[in-house]
């Protein structure tokens, strides 16, 4: 216990995100990889962790272990994450968000067995680093996104849609039908449908309504103008072309070439956009580069294949981090 003690504090004191430009490593875009089904949905068990942390405690003030102790698998406890000051309408959608995550982490786990929770850096720091970084400035005050419904909701905005088009570039590469019902629920038959669903149709869809409201702490951005930041940036930690839209977008990508509104972001033929694992451990570790973890997963992801990426120079941290149970 001691021994992780010392990595988290180093963690949070050194692993933040770099600033400077990111440094191109010839990434890849191909999803083709050595990587079973039970391997593919274990890695998206990551960002099941996430986002039921993120959703469970700023709603209900309670972690995933409150109330599911087996699922984390003894994976250390997430940094930072807190009760949001949240309206009671969107605390409620919120709320709902947090039980449907931990009932993805089950069937996940009833049917896989699962993965070990990796360590997780929900801290306002974090966010706010970010947050800066699309925007391209320091916020002020600090952004934090538990302060209130707008800033929470900008926050879930960075996250859960990474999830999506993670499950949408999942799905062709799935073999047995089990698994593939278990993935579907996330993305809607395999991207079929457009956008996606549920929690990230829902959040875009509210701050849709609040497209015009200014964010205080960057002194006049609009909040549709920070969310193409957000999305801007998360194309370029992911390297390979435009896979993410903001509220709005050049006619040129809109739907059919008719509309600049944009719910539901998909390509030209109005279906999901897709990453692949390598592009998303880019986004969520803000470092554009699947071997060098930070940001929201600061010891690295866990399951095979965020592991075969990891840079061998971090693998001592990550052990300690997750106490080799990976």
């Amino acid at each position: 216990m001691f021994k992780l003690s010392l990595v988290l504090v180093f963690l949070i004191a050194f692993s933040g995100i770099d600033a400077s430009p990111i440094k191109y490593h010839n990434p890849s875009c191909s999803g083709n990889m050595s990587a079973t089904d039970v391997d593919l949905v274990h890695f998206a068990m990551n960002l099941e962790f996430t986002e039921a942390e993120f959703f469970l405690k700023a709603s209900t003030g309670k972690g995933l272990d409150a109330f599911n102790a087996t699922l984390a698998k003894g994976g250390p406890p997430p940094i930072g994450a807190k009760k949001a000051n949240l309206d009671p309408i969107t605390n409620r959608i919120i709320e709902e968000f947090g039980y449907q995550e931990i009932g993805h982490l089950r069937a996940i786990a009833d049917m896989t067995g699962g993965i070990p929770r990796p360590l997780l850096n929900l801290t306002r720091e974090n966010f706010a680093m970010f947050m800066d970084r699309a925007v391209g400035r320091r916020s002020n005050p600090r952004f934090d996104p538990y302060a209130n419904s707008l800033n929470y909701l900008l926050a879930s905005y960075y996250i859960p849609y990474v999830g999506l088009t993670g499950y949408v570039g999942a799905i062709p590469y799935l073999v047995y039908f089990n698994i593939k019902r278990i993935s579907k629920p996330k993305q809607a038959c395999g991207g079929s449908f457009g956008g996606g669903i549920g929690s990230r149709r829902s959040n875009k869809a509210l701050l849709y309504e609040r497209q015009n409201e200014k964010v205080e702490e960057y002194g006049g951005v609009t909040v549709a103008e920070l969310t193409n930041e957000i999305s801007n940036l998360r194309n370029e930690l992911g390297m390979c072309g435009i896979k993410d839209e903001g509220l709005f977008v050049p006619l040129w990508l809109g739907a059919e070439n008719r509309t600049t509104s944009n719910i539901l972001s998909a390509n030209p033929y109005s279906l999901s956009y897709d990453r692949t694992p390598q592009e998303i451990l880019r986004v969520m570790y803000g470092t554009g580069n699947e071997r060098r973890p930070g940001g929201f997963w600061p010891c690295g992801a866990n399951g095979r294949i965020a592991r075969m990426f990891l840079d061998e120079r971090y693998h001592g941290n990550y052990d300690a981090c997750s106490d080799g149970k990976n």
